[in-house]
């Protein structure tokens, strides 16, 4: 080894050096290695099947306990400690959600054809054709008795008869166990079991029984809801009344497959979603409009964030519209404090908290996926490409510069989320910032709109059904919109990359905002 290379080394070695004790002594920063850590563990054990190595965890939390306590003095070794005691805790917590495989869980039987009794714990997913249900089994047939088990299964049936949130059914169905799809990276059997689905069965016979359980809110919520679906299904025709549910409450079920496609070819996909993604390319647009027509920024902010936490409200409340809410929130605060490295943090904070309620969704939910990073993008990226257009042209026009912090919002959230949508989904829209330019600006009016006819139909239905008329011009304009770019070949094309491909282009891409980064403020 040459001189040059041991003085490289020591010179590595001292930056380490000073980049611990750096972290040792900053408690925001040091919290914050702490959570990357919690992350780090949930992602690294997110993969196993088994929970074997739980008690071999456990012993190793002791160890690491007893170590900080005897170095706690010495800052440097006591925040290595607590590092790697975090790191495990993020795997204690992904490995505690992996049940036994013992007779007392429904997936035990899974082969068998049994008699289940449970109750529906989720909203309905209607389809054109068929319905699926998630039951969480409390009894199984076994012989002539029933025996208590638990987990919970995904049921496929006919629409007809309805069944709803809270009803106690009795299944017999042939028990499978889920299987994922073939020349697909995505992992049906881990996204069930971010359910705690590990058993599917299809076609079965059903039985309502009497009672009804689950939680009073929600079954509120969604009863609530549901009177919403029949009002949107009175005020507007279809296609339309199902474009409308998708932008008001994320509702696709109703949508035409070949309309629902070329969402998906224009890469708008987005707005008939309830995501963190298009929850918050919606508040962007909805506060340059509000300061368009004479709102100052703090009234805007207050606005919106009432907005938010209604939607969510509205919505249902289900665990996907909260994680929307929580990343539009960020975004929306990130928009008033101004502070890059403070919003970094509350994004990594939610995080956190999303993964202790459930790690599953780190590595096996697009969707939380999509939300995290289409929320990085228009917090870190959108300022770039704002700044660009700043220094490049000088508008005055409120009307353009609204045009341009629309475009600049969706390039952010494209750019974070192409290399994933590429790896996971093959396809890439030439027209997605057209498409977008073209069509957010008037997704706000619509739900606004949309909102009040809503509103008033159940005061006085006349006149909701007058403000739905009014409408009809803005989704008559996206559907056309929609079809006319997503009916041509060129307007999308498959392209899939490999993990590793990816992994590389978001470093460059960190790199590249990390170099950019003290060049600019978010605008207060």
């Amino acid at each position: 080894m040459s001189l040059l290379d041991i003085d490289v080394i020591k010179r590595a070695a001292l930056q380490w050096t000073i980049a611990r004790h750096d972290f040792a002594k900053s408690k925001s920063k040091t919290f914050l290695a702490f959570c990357f850590c919690f992350i780090a563990g949930a992602g690294s054990f997110s993969f196993l099947e088994s929970a074997n190595l739980l008690f071999y965890l456990y012993i190793f939390v002791f160890v690491i306990l007893f170590f900080t306590i005897i170095f706690w003095y010495k800052k440097s070794h006591r925040f290595l400690w607590l590092c790697l005691l975090f790191f495990i805790l993020g795997a204690v917590r992904f490995l505690i959600t992996i049940p036994e495989k013992n007779n007392s869980r429904v997936e035990f039987y899974n082969g068998e054809k049994k008699i289940v009794q449970g109750f529906i714990i989720k909203e309905p997913d209607r389809g054109v054709s068929d319905v699926r249900y998630i039951v969480r089994v409390e009894k199984l047939k076994e012989g002539r008795n029933f025996i208590p088990v638990t987990g919970n299964i995904a049921i496929k049936t006919l629409i007809y008869p309805e069944y709803n949130y809270g009803d106690n059914l009795e299944v017999e169905c042939l028990l499978q166990e889920p299987a994922n799809f073939e020349d697909s990276r995505f992992n049906y059997q881990k996204y069930l079991a971010k359910q705690d689905v590990r058993s599917i069965c299809s076609n079965p016979k059903i039985k309502i029984l009497k009672g009804s359980s689950g939680n009073w809110f929600i079954k509120t919520m969604l009863g609530f809801k549901k009177k919403i679906q029949i009002n949107i299904s009175r005020l507007w025709p279809e296609p339309d009344g199902s474009l409308m549910a998708g932008i008001l409450y994320g509702s696709r079920s109703g949508l035409p497959a070949d309309i629902a496609d070329n969402f998906s070819r224009t890469g708008i996909s987005h707005i008939i979603a309830v995501s963190g993604y298009n929850v918050s390319i919606i508040i962007v647009a909805l506060n340059a409009i509000l300061i368009y027509v004479g709102f100052f920024r703090r009234q805007s902010f207050w606005l919106l964030a009432f907005l938010i936490l209604a939607f969510v409200f509205f919505t249902g409340a289900s665990a996907s519209v909260v994680r929307a809410g929580v990343m539009a929130l960020v975004v929306l605060v990130a928009g008033r404090v101004g502070r890059l490295s403070a919003i970094g943090r509350v994004l990594v904070y939610a995080c956190v908290i999303m993964l202790i309620f459930n790690p599953y969704i780190l590595l096996w939910d697009a969707g939380f996926q999509l939300s995290f990073l289409a929320t990085i993008g228009l917090v870190y990226i959108s300022p770039i490409i704002q700044n660009f257009i700043d220094g490049k042209f000088i508008l005055k026009n409120s009307a353009v510069l609204i045009v341009l912090e629309v475009f600049s919002t969706t390039m952010a959230a494209i750019i974070a989320t192409l290399p994933l949508i590429m790896y996971q989904f093959g396809r890439v829209s030439l027209v997605a910032p057209l498409v977008n330019i073209l069509i957010l600006w008037v997704i706000p009016w619509l739900m606004l709109f949309g909102f009040l006819a809503l509103i008033s139909s159940f005061i006085i239905f006349p006149i909701g059904q007058l403000i739905a008329w009014l409408t009809e011009v803005g989704i008559r304009y996206v559907i056309m919109v929609v079809n006319w770019f997503g009916n041509k070949s060129w307007s999308a094309f498959d392209m899939r990359i490999s993990l590793p491909v990816m992994i590389i282009i978001y470093l460059i891409l960190f790199i590249f905002v990390w170099l950019k980064k003290p060049k600019f403020y978010l605008q207060k």
